[in-house]
């Protein structure tokens, strides 16, 4: 048997070419900013910038919860290393109050993200009833008269047997 001496152990790791350096990445370093108060200074002046202003009322109009537009802003600073994920999560509600602030000075109608929302696409039955309801009452009296003598009608009787009913592929017939 051919002795290795150690070679195998120089190699690289598996996956290693797939990785960067270690500090290489912008969230690997040191933030920019440091507290809560400095990523406010870094965050507030960006409102007052008409185009980012113009950008967020629309994004507003559009309906998408002011959570989502604050989370977003906060995860692309962290990706950029200028903050902390503690010091984002801490600014998030500031970011938060500001936009609803804007909105509510432009008029605009926005979803604070706060709300839990049902299911959308699970209809309650209470509506589907009462659409129904309104649908019947907008019928002509004709169909409606109609349409209670058929749910009326007396089914036919169903005989019921004692014996069992076997079906199935393994049941035997008789």
């Amino acid at each position: 048997m051919a002795e290795n001496n150690g070679l195998f152990l120089e190699g690289p790791i598996a996956g290693m070419g797939l990785t960067h350096e270690l500090g290489g990445r912008p969230w690997q370093k040191p933030p920019q900013y440091v507290t809560v108060d400095e990523a406010l200074e870094y965050y507030l002046p960006k409102f007052s910038d008409p185009e980012i202003l113009d950008n967020l009322l629309d994004v507003m109009e559009l309906g998408i919860p002011l959570t989502t537009i604050a989370d977003g802003m906060q995860s692309a600073a962290v990706m950029e290393g200028l903050h902390t994920i503690d010091v984002g999560m801490l600014v998030v509600p500031v970011l938060i109050e500001m936009m609803a602030y804007i909105g509510d000075d432009a008029g605009i109608e926005y979803d604070l993200g706060m709300e839990e929302r049902p299911d959308e696409d699970k209809i309650p039955e209470s509506k589907v009833a009462l659409a129904i309801k309104k649908v019947r009452n907008k019928l002509p009296e004709e169909l409606r008269k109609a349409e209670e003598a058929d749910t009326m009608d007396e089914a036919e009787p169903v005989e019921v047997s004692d014996e069992p009913v076997l079906s199935g592929l393994m049941a035997r017939k008789m």
